[in-house]
């Protein structure tokens, strides 16, 4: 398929809902495929500087893991995610520390839900550290906040890292609150990747690669965080209350987080919305396989 070719087709919104869903199943090769930043990802804006590679992806090695971590992992064998039935507080978005309790809620119910996964798929699994912050402060992967860098997740000390304050102004203020389970689970996204070995195995394909296959890559790597995102959301959507006003709120914030201007790492904000809605849809990590994905999907 060729991860590091550069892409220059996208998708119309007429792509996106129940269309999408068909043009997305239809694009993954026939036959055992349609299973349905490397370490560093942010919300908000660009990663701090020097927070990309090697180390972002440390304490990562894929072992155990099979041949091909991306495209054939064992978490794509296990089936649905299955139904989150944990709740979360009411939110006040001024309030700060209203914030972090939602935010601790979510984290809580995204542990619940994918460790029972990975057990089920035999993999280890441990929950990511949680740092919440309130003032500017220092990963492994760099300081934070930096360029209006709102959360992210740093695989080095596989660490969740979110500016309480930050995501709201991130967030332009927005008053609902799966919004913040989508950024939650977005980023939570990037853990499992992580403890599933994809993380090191995109450094290590990464580094081979031009500056536009190594885009080509990370966006895959953002749409499938999407994507996983997606599956909590649809499975936990019932007990947190998400109906249809709810998920049109939780797509407003997948454009606003797409790629625009002259970034290329994202994705468009079509295909954010695709694999976003595929998961919520599919409620199964394997639908999540973006690593096989035609082209004009990771666009």
């Amino acid at each position: 398929m060729g991860l590091g070719t550069a892409l220059t087709l996208g998708t119309g919104l007429a792509a996106v809902g129940a269309t999408g869903f068909l043009a997305i199943s239809s694009a993954f090769p026939p036959g055992g495929h349609d299973w349905s930043d490397p370490g560093f990802t942010t919300v908000g804006g660009p990663p701090p500087d020097g927070a990309v590679t090697a180390e972002s992806t440390a304490g990562s090695d894929g072992e155990g893991h099979g041949e091909d971590p991306l495209g054939d992992n064992p978490l794509y064998r296990v089936g649905e995610l299955g139904e989150v039935t944990c709740t979360a507080p009411e939110l006040d978005e001024s309030d700060p520390e209203s914030m972090e309790g939602f935010a601790h809620s979510i984290a809580d119910c995204l542990d619940a839900a994918w460790s029972d996964y990975f057990e089920e798929a035999g993999l280890e699994f441990s929950s990511p550290n949680r740092v919440y912050w309130h003032a500017p402060g220092h990963s492994p992967c760099g300081p934070f906040p930096s360029e209006g860098t709102a959360a992210f997740y740093c695989g080095a000390n596989e660490g969740l890292y979110v500016g309480v304050e930050d995501i709201v102004e991130a967030s332009a203020g927005n008053d609902e609150p799966e919004a913040y389970t989508f950024l939650l689970s977005h980023e939570y996204g990037h853990h499992v990747q992580g403890q599933s070995g994809m993380l090191a195995e995109l450094h290590s394909a990464r580094a081979g690669a031009s500056e536009d296959g190594g885009d080509e890559l990370t966006r895959r790597n953002e749409l499938q965080a999407n994507c996983l995102g997606g599956v909590f959301l649809g499975a936990s959507g019932d007990a947190l209350g998400h109906g249809r006003s709810e998920q049109q709120n939780i797509l407003d914030d997948v454009e606003r987080r797409s790629d625009s201007g002259g970034a290329h790492t994202h994705g468009s904000q079509e295909n954010g919305i695709l694999w976003t809605l595929h998961g919520m849809d599919r409620l199964n990590p394997a639908s999540c396989n973006t690593w096989v994905a035609d082209e004009p999907l990771v666009r």
